[in-house]
């Protein structure tokens, strides 16, 4: 049956383009006209030994993506095509994929053992392959060396392709045993590294064997024993699974500490980069745990704990914050040019950071003496490490502790960030400059590290190293920005920014016009700090931020105007633009003196966003659409004479499946122009709400926009009121629909429980604004048929117990709108209510104050309805 596919798959990576596309398309027809012949093809080729390697390795390949699909309702599809197939062709092809497993061609084998794994996570849910494990496991021990290492490696794979709930404990334990005798120093390298891989994918899979004392035991004294292996892949390998077993079994951890601490701390002083990275990430992992902990409990463990903290940071801090800040010590000379490097260094730093997250006070005795020792040594990496390691221990502690040391360390810092012959340590001290001001600034706090004393000296430093090479340029923006951000909540006293506020802009675009600004993020964190500076500014700088918006508008139209230069970094400028032009729009659209101003500019600002539009980029799409929406709030009903020209820009953002976020983002526009349109929307709102409900109905729509897509429809109805009446019939089911799938989510994992209650929210929202959109209508009998449901709903959440503050609020407030709309009519419904009683009692007496004045609106609502 199979067909001779060897010579079109070595044409499709042949060098010359024609050939190549000729063989893709042969491949694409073959496939759409007889699926069963050309998948079971392909398989016969994977496990043909007399077949060239580079036809086996692209048949696998194909295959492969034949199984699985990145976008969810193509991953659908694939897998009901797959079942689809004749059992006889798909016993065949799985047969040919298991004989794959002993070729001696590495590659084959790899891709064979990837393929296992996509239609075991296709028929092990549907009840099909039962034999898979058990024939996999049957002779495993009696296997040559390569066979058992490809075995072994499809075990793991399995494991990370399917849910543990799809494999019995039965197979669950063999798995395990198999592999552990795989992680054994008697096999060979490869076979352990494969049993040690498998090991950290079977995990999930292991909540028994870890509940089990002699079996977690055996496995934790084999994976110790393996981060010894001579191999320094084996041993990576091993401490990624320990780091794994720390967040997936912490509360089992406390009989192993001491050893563990000891492994990983001879990792870090002795053994090569990519182990000793791996045995930081450990301790970094349980800071992750035990910081997770303390914040939900708060420090209060009672009986009814689930998780116990057992402090292990804080029960080795007297020997983990000395192998930490040896770490630091380990720089490397050239490591800020390169983006998204990761090193000894910046791995402890980051460690020892979680660290005083963890442990807070604690930490401040063990790290100043290291500081104090290191600060001005001539050695740079010395000064460096010290820096860093200050830098480190900002967050967490409290105030109280860090306040006099920080103000003892600010001049030195800004004396150092000036005059310090080494860019490392110069890059360092911005960067620690910039967490001063954001953990220990602000109004927040009572003693602030600034005052009107020593600003003008921070600021002239930072504006002076804002002409320092792009490194420490970006850092001394971001250092800027932290220090704006800090003096937001001033109000209209006087901030210490202001005097300085034009000289602060003007550096700030200078830095945006420097030749090298497209180097690191230089060009991003100007316009970052630029944005908060006016962000946090007040009324007094307002008429200088009146004039920036010209000149902001100007940039843009000349990057409109270089069409020619349309590349990454062009269309990431346009998108920065447009960012800032909406903090100059949201900050000048505030208040009414500068608001009359800033209209003479609306007409061309939005005629530039229209044409940002024309370009191809996601980007800058994004962020026109975000500014147009506050746009759009600034100029209220005026916004009206833009829509003809935007309504086709609108439509095709609510159509943009392909980048989801353009997608959301012109949903919430569609919101915006709502509010500032009220009626006057109505022309359009045939087309919005027609584009929305294909939209919700699409299973090729990432699911986040679904949640604002209901709010919008909220929006709509407030925007319109009666005049939603004929999109009833369509929006009332699908909210209907979507609330009964939301209102269930018992035992859904925290992801989903977040997703979850962003629906409920979006979908509450829409209840809420097409009550109040019909509030004094004589229509509003149209909405009596949809109150049953929409109580049914409440009662539900309710009763699931595990809404979010924001949902409860946004619940009661839908309680009230109906009382407040349908008014004596509701009564009824209401008084049938299983728990809106008991839910408005539990809400009135709620410690977040949002919700209690969500309740007491709902409860005068309610009394008004019911005593009609």
């Amino acid at each position: 049956m199979a067909m001779e596919v060897t010579h079109i798959l070595l044409n499709a990576q042949a060098v010359d383009g024609a050939v190549r596309k000729q063989a893709e398309d042969s491949l694409k027809q073959f496939q759409d006209q007889n699926l069963p012949v050309f998948l079971f093809s392909l398989a016969a080729e994977l496990a043909s030994d007399e077949k060239p390697a580079e036809s086996r390795k692209l048949a696998g390949l194909i295959l492969k993506n034949a199984l699985d699909a990145k976008e969810e309702h193509r991953k659908i599809e694939f897998v009901q095509r797959w079942l689809s197939l004749d059992p006889t062709v798909r016993a065949q092809i799985k047969a040919f994929l298991l004989r794959t497993l002993s070729t001696m061609s590495l590659d084959a084998r790899s891709t064979a053992s990837q393929v296992i794994a996509k239609v075991a996570g296709i028929e092990l849910p549907h009840k099909q392959w039962p034999e898979l494990i058990g024939s996999l496991l049957s002779n495993l021990p009696q296997l040559p060396a390569h066979a058992k290492q490809a075995t072994l490696e499809t075990l793991g794979y399995i494991c990370e392709e399917v849910s543990p709930d799809v494999v019995d404990q039965d197979h669950v334990n063999k798995i395990l045993t198999a592999v552990v005798q795989g992680m054994n120093s008697t096999e060979e390298n490869d076979v352990r590294l494969a049993a040690i891989r498998a090991l950290y994918n079977a995990l999930g899979f292991a909540q028994a064997n870890f509940s089990n004392d002699m079996e977690r035991d055996y496995i934790m004294r084999i994976v110790c024993e393996t981060t010894l292996s001579p191999d320094v892949k084996i041993r990576r390998a091993a401490f990624e699974c320990l780091v794994a077993i720390s967040s997936t079994y912490y509360e089992k951890l406390a009989p192993y500490i001491q050893d563990i601490f000891n492994i990983t701390a001879k990792a870090v002083k002795e053994d090569e980069e990519p182990v000793a990275l791996q045995a930081i990430e450990f301790w970094s992992s349980i800071c992750d745990e035990e910081i997770d902990i303390l914040e939900e409990y708060g420090g209060d463990f009672s009986g009814d704990s689930d998780v116990p903290c057992f402090y292990f940071i804080k029960q080795a801090l007297s020997f983990l914050v000395p192998m930490l800040l040896e770490t630091l010590l380990k720089q490397e000379e050239d490591q800020d040019q390169d983006e998204g490097a990761w090193n000894i260094a910046m791995a402890g730093g980051t460690c020892l950071g979680l660290v005083a997250r963890t442990v807070g006070d604690d930490i401040v005795p063990l790290v100043m003496p290291f500081i104090e020792e290191n600060i001005t040594k001539p050695d740079w990496r010395h000064r460096e490490a010290a820096t860093y390691a200050f830098g480190s221990i900002l967050e967490g502690p409290s105030p109280d502790k860090l306040v006099p040391l920080v103000n003892t360390a600010l001049n030195f810092m800004l004396t150092a960030l000036v005059k310090d012959p080494n860019n490392h340590v110069k890059d360092t001290t911005a960067w620690t400059l910039g967490r001063m001001f954001e953990f220990l600034h602000g109004s927040a706090l009572d003693a602030s590290i600034i005052n009107q004393t020593n600003c003008q000296q921070i600021i002239t430093v930072l504006l002076q190293s804002m002409k320092d090479v792009p490194n420490v340029a970006e850092k001394a923006c971001g250092a800027l920005y932290f220090l704006a951000q800090g003096f937001e909540d001033v109000g209209s006293v006087s901030s210490p920014l202001t005097p300085f506020f034009q000289e602060i802009v003007q550096s700030l675009l200078a830095v945006t016009h420097r030749e090298d600004a497209v180097e690191s993020r230089l060009r991003t964190a100007a316009y970052e700090a630029l944005n908060e500076v006016v962000r946090c500014s007040n009324d007094e700088t307002a008429p200088l931020v009146v004039q920036l918006a010209p000149v902001i508008m100007m940039e843009l139209h000349q990057t409109l105007e270089d069409q020619g230069a349309a590349d990454e970094r062009h269309n990431e400028l346009q998108g920065l633009l447009c960012g800032c032009l909406q903090v100059i729009i949201q900050k000048i659209g505030s208040s009414e003196q500068t608001k009359y101003h800033f209209m003479q500019y609306a007409d061309q600002i939005m005629s530039l966003f229209l044409r940002v539009f024309a370009s191809r980029s996601a980007t800058a799409h994004e962020e026109a659409m975000l500014a147009i929406g506050a746009l759009a709030y600034a100029t209220g009903s005026d916004f009206a004479k833009y829509m003809t020209e935007f309504y086709k820009f609108l439509e095709s953002g609510l159509q943009n499946f392909e980048d989801y976020q353009v997608c959301a983002i012109t949903v919430g526009v569609v919101g915006d122009v709502c509010r500032a349109l009220e009626d006057k929307i109505l022309p359009y709102c045939d087309g919005i709400m027609t584009q929305l409900l294909k939209d919700l109905s699409s299973n090729q729509l990432h699911r986040s926009v679904k949640p604002p897509i209901f709010s919008c429809f909220g929006d709509i109805a407030l925007a319109i009121g009666e005049n939603f009446e004929k999109y009833l019939l369509y929006a009332m089911p699908m909210l209907q629909s979507a609330a009964e799938l939301s209102a269930n989510a018992a035992g859904a994992d925290d992801d989903m429980l977040e997703y979850t209650n962003s629906l409920r929210n979006g979908i509450l929202e829409a209840y809420s604004g097409i009550f109040q959109g019909f509030k004094g209508s004589p229509k509003t009998q149209l909405l009596m048929p949809y109150a049953p449901h929409v109580l049914q709903f409440l009662d539900s959440l309710y009763a699931e117990k595990d809404m979010d503050d924001y949902v409860t609020k946004t619940a009661i407030g839908v309680l009230g709108d109906l009382a407040d709309t349908l008014g004596s009519n509701a009564g009824p419904f209401i008084q049938q209510s299983v728990s809106s009683k008991d839910f408005l009692k539990e809400c009135l007496s709620s410690d977040d104050h949002l919700v209690k004045e969500s309740a007491e609106w709902a409860k005068l609502a309610i009394s008004r309805a019911i005593s009609f």
